[in-house]
């Protein structure tokens, strides 16, 4: 969280939680997704999950979360699952493609000093 002044993020539709209250975020997928439905968002002391209007990215950045939000491995992660649902979706997948980019995202995220992968 941001040092600084409390802050107040909105989360669409007149809905604002504080930006230090919120613990969760969970993009709507599916059918749940659509008609202001973008995230569920849970927030510390609301017993219910509140849905939002805005992307999970968008609330990240209003909470001063951006160097979460967009980094360059979670951005290539993010598309290799989307392009893995629209391949799948169209009945055609090309596993030897997909191995190599999921290799090549988890090469990329080791850290120094880990164990060589197994595989």
């Amino acid at each position: 969280m941001a040092d600084g002044p409390l802050r107040m993020v909105f989360l669409g539709f007149g809905k604002y939680a504080r930006a230090d209250r919120i613990y969760a975020l969970e993009p709507l997928t599916g059918d749940e997704r659509g008609g202001g439905s973008r995230t569920r968002v849970w927030i510390d002391g609301v017993a219910e999950p509140i849905v939002a209007s805005r992307t999970e990215r968008t609330i990240l950045h209003d909470m001063g979360q951006d160097a979460a939000a967009g980094t360059p491995l979670l951005d290539e992660a993010l598309k290799l699952a989307e392009r893995i649902v629209e391949d799948a979706d169209r009945g055609r997948v090309d596993l030897g493609d997909l191995s190599r980019r999921a290799r090549h995202l988890l090469e990329s995220s080791a850290r120094p000093g880990e164990p060589e992968p197994l595989f």
